[in-house]
C-alpha cells in the first residue's frame, strides 16, 4: 500500500481557481434556491367566468394540464391571484438574472481550468434536479472522486484512476413511490431524462439496468444486495423503477449493499466547459472502504482490482491532506 500512495500526487488548483470556485459556487446555490421557490409557482391562475350564472372563478393550473377552482371572485380570492401573479414574476425575474450571472461563472469557470468532470456527467445531474430526482441517487464508483477533488480543491495527477466509460448511480428504492409520484408529475420516464441529454442513450434488450449512448458510455442503475442473496458476486434481480415498459430497471450490486447505510457527502463538480451540478455520493471514507474490499474479491478481474486499490489509496491520501476534518468522528464498519 505504501508504494501505491508513494506514486500518488495531488496538486491544489491554485489561489484563483479557488476563488472563482467559492464564487461560482454562491451564484449556482442562489440559483437552487430561486428554482425551488419557483416550483411553487409552476402552471398559473387566471379567471374564468361560468357560462350560466356570469360568476368568475378562480382556477389554478397545473403542468400536467390539471385545472382545481379556488372559488368564486371576492376580496380573498382577489388577493390570492394578486399574490401569486406578483410573486411569481418576482422569482422568475430573478431566476433569469442569475441564470445569466451563472452562464458569466461558467466561462469563468472554463477559462480558469476550474474543473475536469465530464460534461455528460454533470448534465445527468442536472436534468436529474430539474426533474426533482436528484435526491433518489448517489453516484458512486469512479466518478464520485470529482466531487472529492472539488470538495478539496485539488487534481489528482494520476489521471488513468479516473479514466471510466460508465456512471453507477445508487438508487434509493425504499422511497420508490415518492420517486414514481415525481416522475409522473414530469410525465418522464428515466430513460426519458437521459435521453434530454443525449438522444442516442438506450436501454440494453440483454441488460436492463444499463443506458448506453451511441459513443459507448453507460448509465448502470443499481439497488443495494442483501445478505439473503446468495451471489455475492454477480448482479441479481433486477427491480422495475417505473412502469413505463421501456424504461430501465435496477439491478442488486452486493458492493451496493456496503454503501446503503453511508454517510451522504455533496459537493458542486465543474465540467472542462465550466457547467456545474450539484452531486450527491458518499462519505469518502466509505468509497475507500468498499474499493478495498472490492480489491479482495477473489472474482473481481484482476485489472479492476488493481485499480480498487489505486482509487482507494487516492482517495484516502486526500481525505487525509486536505479533508482531515472528514475523519472525525466516522466510523469504518468492515464488509463481510
Amino acid at each position: 500500500m505504501e508504494n501505491i500512495r508513494n506514486t500518488i500526487g495531488l496538486s491544489d488548483i491554485g489561489e484563483g481557481a479557488r476563488r472563482q470556485y467559492v464564487n461560482a459556487r454562491s451564484v449556482f446555490t442562489a440559483l437552487e434556491d430561486a428554482s425551488r421557490q419557483a416550483a411553487q409557482y409552476r402552471g398559473g391562475m387566471y379567471w374564468k367566468t361560468h357560462g350560466k350564472t356570469g360568476i368568475m372563478y378562480l382556477i389554478r393550473t397545473q403542468t400536467d394540464n390539471s385545472q382545481t377552482s379556488l372559488g368564486p371572485h371576492t376580496a380573498e380570492s382577489e388577493a390570492i391571484y394578486r399574490k401569486f401573479t406578483e410573486s411569481k414574476s418576482t422569482i422568475e425575474a430573478r431566476i433569469r438574472d442569475l441564470t445569466k450571472e451563472m452562464d458569466l461563472h461558467r466561462r469563468l469557470n472554463r477559462a480558469l481550468l476550474v474543473g475536469r468532470a465530464p460534461q455528460l456527467l454533470v448534465d445527468i445531474m442536472n436534468v436529474f434536479s430539474r426533474a426533482g430526482i436528484a435526491e433518489h441517487f448517489r453516484v458512486i464508483g469512479t466518478h464520485a472522486i470529482y466531487a472529492y477533488e472539488a470538495a478539496a480543491g485539488v487534481r489528482i495527477e494520476k489521471e488513468s484512476a479516473l479514466e471510466t466509460q460508465d456512471v453507477d448511480l445508487l438508487w434509493a428504492i425504499e422511497r420508490k413511490i415518492k420517486f414514481q409520484t415525481r416522475l409522473k408529475q414530469n410525465a418522464d420516464s428515466v430513460i426519458g431524462l437521459l435521453k434530454k441529454v443525449d438522444k442516442t442513450f438506450e436501454v440494453r434488450p440483454e441488460q436492463r439496468y444499463t443506458a448506453v449512448n451511441s459513443r459507448g458510455f453507460e448509465v448502470d442503475i443499481i439497488r443495494p444486495a442483501t445478505v439473503a442473496d446468495e451471489d455475492t458476486v454477480a448482479l441479481v434481480n433486477p427491480s422495475r423503477m417505473t412502469d413505463y415498459d421501456d424504461d430501465l430497471f435496477a439491478v442488486k450490486a452486493p458492493s451496493a449493499g456496503g454503501l446503503q447505510g453511508a454517510p451522504p457527502f455533496e459537493a458542486l463538480i465543474v465540467s472542462t466547459g465550466g457547467s456545474m451540478a450539484r452531486m450527491r455520493t458518499v462519505h469518502p471514507l466509505e468509497f475507500v472502504r468498499v474499493k478495498r474490499w472490492l480489491s479482495h474479491q477473489p472474482t473481481r478481474d484482476i485489472m479492476k482490482r488493481d485499480r480498487d486499490r489505486l482509487q482507494a489509496a487516492i482517495v484516502e491520501k486526500l481525505v487525509e491532506e486536505y479533508l482531515p476534518q472528514l475523519t472525525l468522528g466516522h466510523v469504518k464498519p468492515e464488509l463481510s
